[in-house]
């Protein structure tokens, strides 16, 4: 059981376990004034319930493909302070549907597009775009988003390129953040927000530093994750 602030996760079932990437898309996404929120892959429902607390007006709901997946994050979200506002249903994104669309998609999608797969199904489908390819998601986005509605995503940083160019005059980039695992080195993860809009935008680019020269936790990390980790 991993434990935050105001929840905790059991991460038994899933393929896919916590880790920094969802931390931070959940810390990240402008979800404060959404109403309807996707999680899409949701995974242990780590992004659900990070949006739920930060969105109190907010009703989420939670999709994923493998069904362990489904149920877990349905009881870690029945037992936090917010399953009711949760709804978890083990749908494939690509043929998801809904009556009421969405104001904001939050996805920490499969990335390895050109790799060894690995041996474990679950694994596989959870880390790999065998199932969930760059153009499904943003055809969902495209589909499942109202006009002015945003899809927030993080990817490696040598694929965030791609996707913009699959995204291209669909969805507009707003905001990006390059994320450097330590001081120095090269951008490991790209945090990126994108409009569904017919008008172009200028992007609102930044960096994000997690850990100093000497492993420190820089402050703008910090600052970014201090409503959950309780370490800071």
């Amino acid at each position: 059981m991993f434990r935050f602030k105001q929840f905790a996760i059991d991460d038994s079932l899933s393929a896919m376990k916590i880790g920094t990437d969802g931390v931070l898309l959940g810390a990240w996404a402008d979800v404060a004034t959404s109403r309807r929120i996707l999680d899409a892959g949701t995974g242990t429902g780590l992004i659900s319930l990070m949006a739920a607390q930060r969105s109190p007006e907010a009703r989420i709901v939670a999709i994923d493909i493998v069904a362990a997946a489904a149920t877990e994050a349905r009881g870690n979200a029945d037992r936090s302070a917010w399953g009711e506002r949760i709804e978890v249903e083990c749908a494939d994104l690509r043929e998801f549907r809904s009556e009421v669309k969405f104001d904001h998609i939050v996805s920490n999608p499969p990335f390895f597009v050109d790799a060894v797969l690995s041996p474990d199904a679950e694994r596989t489908t959870a880390r790999h775009t065998t199932t969930l390819a760059y153009e499904d998601i943003v055809a969902a986005a495209e589909r499942l988003l109202t006009d002015g509605g945003r899809l927030s995503i993080i990817l490696p940083a040598e694929c965030a390129a791609r996707f913009r160019r699959v995204a291209f005059e669909r969805l507009w980039l707003s905001r990006q953040l390059d994320v450097v695992t330590r001081e120095r080195e090269a951008p490991k993860r790209v945090l990126m927000e994108f409009v569904l809009r017919s008008e172009p935008m200028m992007p609102r680019c930044e960096e994000l530093t997690i850990q100093d020269a000497r492993g420190e936790y820089t402050a703008k990390y910090r600052e970014l994750t201090q409503e959950f980790y309780l370490m800071f």
